[in-house]
């Protein structure tokens, strides 16, 4: 499976979740690829709407781009929503995290998984 498809998949085991628990989601299909900022996915449960950036990775690092992460504020400014990064380590849950809490760098946004676990919050924790 390409890397791609296993983006997409997990993507949308997190609109699954959302879902089973009340929330309405949606995939933005060709996030990153369209001449407008969107997300890969948005949340809402009428109360509050959260738009994310999702990253898998096998690795224990995972950088978003300054462009992303830029492009994510964006979006989430026009449509009133919370903008949100999320990252799925391997045979880790999700993690999200607040752009202020992922370390800057020249040229991009880092999480780790350490980072993850001390500071990211867990699903349960994000809908709470």
């Amino acid at each position: 499976m390409s890397t791609k498809s296993r983006g997409t998949n997990a993507e949308r085991d997190l609109i699954r979740r959302f879902w089973h628990v009340g929330w309405g989601a949606m995939r933005a299909a060709g996030s990153g690829s369209q001449q407008y900022p969107a997300p890969d996915v948005l949340a809402s449960n009428n109360v509050r709407t959260l738009a994310f950036e999702c990253k898998l990775t096998t690795e224990k690092t995972k950088y978003f781009t300054k462009q992303e992460v830029t492009e994510l504020i964006y979006f989430a400014e026009k449509f009133g929503a919370e903008p949100w990064l999320a990252v799925k380590f391997f045979r880790e849950p999700w993690y999200f995290f607040t752009v202020e809490d992922a370390k800057e760098t020249p040229g991009s946004f880092v999480v780790t998984l350490a980072q993850a676990k001390s500071r990211g919050l867990t699903f349960e924790e994000l809908i709470a």
